[in-house]
C-alpha cells in the first residue's frame, strides 16, 4: 500500500505542536545503556524495517491550508535515514556524568523542524560500552505509544532473523510488547470506567472531546472534576517554578530493586506508584529545606498523564491521554505519615472523571487561535509546578541490534512551561528515576536525585525492621 503523501493533524497532536517554545521543547528523550559497543549498521537496518513501517516517521510539519486550518503530516521528499542517525563519543573518563551532560545538552536542542520530528544518537565509549539517546517529539504521538514503538525494535534474544522478528510482532498475542506496557498509572485511567460510559460506551466518544465533556458533565463528579480544573488556585510559588531558560538539567538515579520497593508497599497496603512519589515528595522536601525554603504544610501539584488508549500493541499513533493533577504533600516531614496521606490522594483521583476534561480541554487547546491557546496553556501551567510520569517496561532482559540493554531510562516534556519533569521507569526488575529540570531554577539536579535514594532508604530501613527481614541489597550499596 502506497504511503498516504499528506495527514491532517489531530487536534491533540496539534495542541504538543502550539505548546512548542525554545525553553519548553515537546520533546521525549530517551538514553538506552549497554556494556557492549552496538552494532550501528545493525541499528540501521531495524529501524528501517520496523520504525519506518509508521509513515509518521517519514513525515515532516507542513503548516495548515490556512491560517485557522490544523497543521498536516506530509511525506518528506528527501528523507534520508542517515540525517536521523549519528554516532557521538564521550569525552574521558565516559562516565554517567559525562551521558548526563550529553542527556542535558541534546535535550535543550530542538529538533530540526524542516525533517520528520526524531532523531537517535548512538553514544560510543560510555562505560567500555554504549549508549543511545534517542528525541522524539510529542506531536508524533503520546509517551505510552512512543516506549512501545521503541521498544517494538528490540528483540528477547540476542539473534534473532529480521525475517522472524517481523512475522512475530505481526501475529498479535506473541507480540513481546504487548503484556508489559501498561502504564504504570493505569489506576487512575480506571476512574474513566468508574465514571460510567466515559471510556467503555464506544471508541467514538474518545475522538471526539466535546461529547467526552459533555458525558462527564452528566453527572455531579463531572460538575465537580470540571470546576476543579477550571478554579483551581495556582501553584504556590517554589524554587521549581520561574521563569524558563534554555539550557535543561538530567539526571537518573541507581537501580532500586523492585522487590524492595513492593517490600515497602505491601507493609502500608500501598501501590508501586504510592511508594516511588512518596520518595519523590521527600526528595523535594529535602531539596527545598536545604536550601533554606520554608516547606511547613506545603502542597505541591504534579500534572500526572493517564492512558486512555485501550490495552494491547501499539496500531497507530497520535495522543490517545490525559491528565490529572495530584497533590504532593511535601510539607509533611514524616516519611510515613506522607505515604498514607499521598494514597489516600491518590484513590480519591480514581473515583472522578476529571482526566476525561482535561482530554476534552487538551483537544480545544489545538483549534484555538495560537494567542488563546498559549493563554490556555499558561493558565494551566500555572496550576502545578511538575510532570510526574511512571511506566513499566519490560520485566525481562531485552536486546536492541543484538546487544543486551542494561539500563533505560526516559523524559516526557514539561508542558505548561513547568520547570520539573520526574520521570519513573522499571525494566528488568529494577527502577530508575529520572529528573529533569531548569538549569536556572535547578542546576544540580543530582541533589534531588541523592535526597531519593536517602529517602526510600529510610522507609526500607523499617520495612526490613518490621518484617524481620535481613539487609538488602540496596540498602548495602545506599551507603548505610
Amino acid at each position: 500500500m502506497a504511503a498516504r503523501r499528506t495527514e491532517v493533524f489531530s487536534s491533540a497532536d496539534a495542541a504538543w505542536l502550539r505548546m512548542e517554545d525554545p525553553t519548553n521543547l515537546m520533546m521525549i528523550t530517551g538514553v538506552l545503556m549497554f556494556d557492549e559497543p552496538l552494532d550501528v549498521a545493525r541499528l540501521h537496518q531495524i529501524i528501517e524495517e520496523r520504525l519506518l513501517v509508521f509513515d509518521r516517521f517519514r513525515m515532516r510539519v507542513k503548516p495548515g491550508r490556512s491560517p485557522d486550518a490544523l497543521p498536516e503530516w506530509e511525506i518528506d521528499p528527501y528523507f534520508n535515514l542517515h540525517a536521523h542517525i549519528h554516532r557521538i563519543a564521550l569525552p574521558a573518563p565516559g562516565g554517567k556524568c559525562e551521558l548526563q551532560a550529553l542527556v542535558s545538552d541534546l535535550m535543550s536542542t530542538p529538533l530540526d523542524f524542516s525533517k520528520p520530528l526524531w532523531h537517535f544518537h548512538i553514544v560510543e565509549n560510555y562505560n567500555g560500552g554504549s549508549a543511545a539517546l534517542c528525541r522524539l517529539h510529542h506531536a508524533i504521538a503520546d509517551g505510552i505509544a512512543l516506549v512501545q514503538v521503541l521498544l517494538s525494535l528490540t528483540d528477547e534474544q540476542r539473534d534473532v532473523p529480521p525475517a522472524v522478528a517481523g512475522i512475530r510482532r505481526g501475529e498479535g498475542n506473541n507480540n513481546p510488547v504487548e503484556a508489559f506496557l501498561l502504564p504504570a498509572v493505569r489506576s487512575l485511567s480506571n476512574a474513566l470506567a468508574s465514571a460510567g460510559a466515559l471510556v467503555n460506551e464506544s471508541r467514538e466518544l474518545l475522538e471526539d472531546p466535546t461529547r467526552m465533556i459533555d458525558a462527564a458533565r452528566t453527572g455531579l463528579s463531572g460538575v465537580q472534576a470540571l470546576n476543579k480544573l477550571l478554579f483551581m488556585p495556582a501553584d504556590p510559588p517554589t524554587l521549581f517554578k520561574g521563569a524558563l531558560g534554555v539550557q535543561k538539567r538530567a539526571a537518573w538515579s541507581e537501580p532500586i530493586p523492585l522487590d524492595d520497593v513492593r517490600r515497602v508497599g505491601s507493609m502500608f497496603r500501598c501501590t508501586i506508584n504510592d511508594v516511588l512519589l512518596n520518595a519523590v515528595a521527600g526528595a523535594l522536601r529535602r531539596y527545598m529545606t536545604s536550601r533554606g525554603a520554608i516547606v511547613d504544610g506545603l502542597n505541591i501539584r504534579a500534572v500526572v498523564p493517564v492512558n486512555l488508549r485501550p490495552p494491547g500493541p501499539i496500531t497507530r499513533l497520535g495522543n490517545h491521554f490525559s491528565l490529572v493533577f495530584l497533590d504532593l504533600p511535601v510539607g509533611i516531614e514524616d516519611p510515613f505519615d506522607r505515604l498514607l496521606e499521598l494514597k489516600r490522594r491518590m484513590e480519591g483521583i480514581k473515583g472522578s472523571p476529571e482526566a476525561a476534561i482535561a482530554f476534552g480541554i487538551l483537544n480545544t487547546i489545538g483549534v484555538m487561535p495560537q494567542q488563546m491557546a498559549e493563554l490556555v496553556v499558561d493558565i494551566f501551567g500555572s496550576k502545578a509546578t511538575a510532570v510526574m510520569t511512571n511506566v513499566p517496561g519490560p520485566r525481562q532482559r531485552i536486546y536492541l541490534a543484538g546487544s543486551p540493554i542494561r539500563q533505560i531510562m526516559f523524559w516526557v516534556p514539561q508542558a505548561g512551561h513547568l520547570g520539573l519533569g520526574v520521570s519513573i521507569f522499571s525494566y528488568a526488575g529494577d527502577v530508575l528515576i529520572g529528573i529533569a529540570v531548569d538549569a536556572g531554577l535547578v542546576p544540580d539536579p543530582d541533589t534531588i536525585v541523592a535526597a531519593f535514594h536517602s529517602e526510600f532508604r529510610d522507609v526500607l530501613r523499617l520495612a526490613r525492621i518490621v518484617t524481620g527481614g535481613e539487609a538488602l541489597e540496596y540498602a548495602r550499596t545506599a551507603g548505610e
